[in-house]
């Protein structure tokens, strides 16, 4: 489960071979979300609404960079790090 961006103690993963839609998770403490990265709507989970505005921020903002990286998971390939939101 790779790690592919870390900020304010959220952590950003994408699976190898997951299923669609094209989605991350977020991890915040006990609080897992899954989101859809062309909606960026929750697909799954819950988390303190802080912390997932935060996360959607930052999707907002790295929305091509996901896309390819869920190509490279769909091929069994190593997602590239995403900077951080500052």
């Amino acid at each position: 489960m790779p790690t592919i961006s870390m900020f304010y103690g959220i952590l950003i993963q994408m699976f190898w071979d997951d299923h669609v839609p094209p989605h991350f998770h977020a991890l915040y403490g006990e609080y897992e979300v899954l989101v859809d990265i062309d909606t960026l709507r929750v697909i799954q989970g819950s988390m303190p609404r802080r912390a997932l505005a935060l996360v959607l921020e930052w999707a907002a903002c790295h929305h091509d960079e996901l896309i390819e990286d869920w190509k490279l998971c769909t091929q069994n390939q190593l997602p590239r790090k995403i900077s951080p939101l500052e």
